[in-house]
């Protein structure tokens, strides 16, 4: 195994573990439906960026933010069952990616709206002088 893939190996299995976590749910009401979509191990390994997303509006991101802050401590012990020899620092991200794949699938529908529109008016001809 090269060594270079060891941080994607590991992070992915944090991935897992933190998704499980959060599908069994935390005592915290402001982490409710939260999806970890990515981790990004630093090369060393001591450092973790954890990608996560929620639906709802800025407030929800907001208070769900202030839940992860609040139980890094707790996740980060639950993950050293992992057997990892040194336990990542969890940074906690919120994943734009979704939010902007949401605002281009709206704008693509809104342009396909508009183009049914314009067929069902029939062919635009031109006037004559």
């Amino acid at each position: 195994m090269s060594a270079h893939k060891r941080p994607e190996r590991v992070g992915h299995l944090l991935q897992q573990r933190l998704a499980e976590l959060f599908a069994r749910g935390l005592k915290d009401p402001r982490l409710g439906l939260v999806t970890i979509t990515g981790v990004k191990m630093s090369p060393d390994l001591r450092e973790a960026r954890v990608f996560w997303t929620v639906h709802g509006e800025i407030e929800v991101r907001k208070d769900t933010a202030l839940g992860l802050s609040a139980a890094r401590g707790y996740l980060r012990h639950e993950l050293s069952t992992l057997g990892l020899r040194v336990l990542p620092d969890l940074n906690f991200t919120y994943d734009e990616a979704i939010d902007r794949g949401d605002r281009i699938e709206k704008l693509l529908r809104e342009v396909h709206e508009a183009d049914e529109r314009r067929s069902h008016q029939g062919p635009l001809l031109p006037e004559k002088e």
